[in-house]
């Protein structure tokens, strides 16, 4: 099983430097670029039962470039910052959508671009793709991104969606 785990930040230790507060934001990971993207990839590849590598990767782009287009502001900059640098050039490269989308039009809108999907089964990758992120941007700005989106993401990234009281 892979398993993503997060780089804590560097702080530096240089004299008469003052290190910058703790804003609980994690930073890209330094592995090379490359190698992150592997591992992410890997673990949508398992996550999802992909038979490929290529498969994984290709949902893993037309999730993450759909989502890029929904997180907006610091979200959407926190977000690209805690990826593998691959990763993050896919979701800031999107043009913010002009209106929020449910979750369930976000699946299906992911159906038209996923080539053979149907909408379970682009429910589906994107669950694949989503689910794995929490353990790898950290379950803090996840429960952001899911504050500012409609109701119905949070199944998507793998959490329960507790209803609130009226």
């Amino acid at each position: 099983m892979t398993t993503l785990t997060p780089q804590k930040p560097v702080t530096p230790r240089t004299e008469g430097v003052i290190p910058a507060p703790n804003r609980d934001r994690r930073t890209r990971r330094d592995d090379g670029g490359e190698d992150g993207w592997r591992e992410l990839v890997d673990a949508v590849r398992e996550a999802g039962r992909y038979p490929t590598r290529a498969e994984a990767e290709s949902v893993t782009r037309i999730v993450l470039s759909a989502l890029g287009g929904h997180v907006v502001g610091d979200e959407r900059v926190d977000l690209a910052r805690a990826l593998p640098e691959e990763a993050a050039r896919v979701i800031a490269s999107q043009i913010p959508a002009t209106r929020p989308l449910t979750a369930a039009e976000f699946v299906d809108s992911l159906a038209t671009r996923i080539e053979g999907a149907t909408p379970a089964t682009a429910r589906w990758d994107t669950s694949s793709v989503l689910s794995v992120l929490p353990p790898l941007v950290g379950d803090a700005l996840v429960t952001r991104i899911l504050d500012r989106l409609p109701p119905g993401y949070a199944l998507l990234f793998g959490r329960a969606e507790l209803s609130r009281a009226k």
